[in-house]
């Protein structure tokens, strides 16, 4: 289980990025923010571990992860495995989605997620 330390820097990134999301996650926290599942709920930008993920549901142990075209590059691609293999060690599960996939069809993306946290 990830430890919990308070990090006042990692809080303080956590939060200057909730203030600058991108399009895609903007759109996607949209929809995310009303859907509750046993009464638990996403959160985004939050901290787990050394890493600041970009929507989690913690009660399900769910976290989704919005990648822009960076996100295709090898040595992005590398450290993105290495963060989710972190991740499921710690019990998450984790669902990566393109930002074009968020914009052009936050529905489908929305019903995946959906259907995983049930």
């Amino acid at each position: 289980m990830a430890k919990r330390i308070f990090d006042p820097q990692r809080i303080n990134l956590a939060r200057s990025l909730r203030r600058v999301q991108t399009p895609a996650e903007r759109v996607l926290w949209n929809s995310l923010r009303s859907l509750q599942v046993g009464g638990s709920r996403f959160r985004r930008q939050h901290p787990i571990g050394n890493y600041i993920v970009d929507f989690v549901n913690l009660e399900n142990k769910l976290i989704v992860e919005i990648d822009g075209g960076q996100h295709d590059e090898n040595g992005v691609r590398r450290k993105d495995q290495k963060r989710t293999q972190w991740l499921e060690s710690e019990g998450y599960r984790v669902l990566r989605f393109w930002n074009n996939d968020v914009l052009t069809n936050v529905e489908g993306v929305w019903l995946l997620i959906q259907e995983e946290l049930e």
